[in-house]
């Protein structure tokens, strides 16, 4: 008995008929179910159980899902379960690579030390820097030594090293920065240092006598300051 076919119901004969889609088909029923092209077994497109071309082929589209309530009971239920998995899983790599440090007294302390010994550091190397930056150029040094205009200066004795320190007398100055004396006619100098019997020689230099070694020379005008 021969099968009917899938559009007209029909019977199919051997001759005529397709099989295709679990169905037996006409040659000329064989076709596009909305533009009714005629198909083949190789530009046909199933959907359904049912015949299409290419351009009718049914689009498939995604379905929207509202947040219902049994919706967000179930996303708050696997963010719960993501959350205890990774607390479990942290508890369990505590000590496998790698360690948790409490702050106690002493890393405190230890810090507070740290932090006061890098604060002396910058304070000394601040006060290096400004020392250098204060200092009168060699040049200039070497040109107030060249001026004629002030004979005094020529006119005061070598430095001679006293044992004890001089009375004091005259004016009075004490050292703002340290100072290493570059000539021989010049007195060295520490932060503190009190100077006595101060004279003015020019706008950069004075003369006076360290009272805590008792050298009589000359020094740097921008060192000190008047007490």
């Amino acid at each position: 008995m021969n099968p009917p076919c899938g559009r007209c119901n029909k019977p199919v004969y051997p001759t005529e008929k397709i099989n295709c889609l679990d169905k037996y088909w006409h040659k000329g029923c064989f076709s596009c179910e909305v533009c009714k092209m005629a198909l083949s077994m190789n530009n046909y497109k199933g959907f359904d159980k049912k015949p299409y071309c290419s351009m009718h082929y049914p689009k498939t589209s995604f379905t929207i899902v509202a947040d219902t309530p049994e919706n967000l009971r179930l996303k708050q239920q696997t963010m719960l379960n993501s959350q205890a998995l990774y607390k479990e899983d942290f508890e369990k790599s505590k000590g496998k690579g790698f360690s948790v440090v409490v702050d106690t007294p002493e890393m405190q302390r230890l810090k507070k030390t740290q932090d006061q010994i890098s604060n002396i550091k910058y304070h000394e190397d601040f006060e290096k820097s400004k020392v250098r930056s204060d200092a009168p150029p060699p040049e200039n040094r070497q040109d107030n030594e060249d001026q004629p205009s002030n004979p005094e200066r020529f006119m005061q004795p070598a430095v001679t090293p006293a044992a004890v320190a001089p009375p004091c007398g005259g004016k009075r100055y004490q050292a703002l920065y340290s100072y290493t004396a570059a000539e021989a006619d010049e007195v060295s100098l520490l932060e503190g240092d009190l100077i006595s019997d101060v004279e003015q020689i020019d706008e950069g230099w004075m003369f006076g006598c360290n009272q805590r070694t008792g050298q009589r020379g000359l020094l740097p005008a921008n060192y000190v300051r008047p007490v």
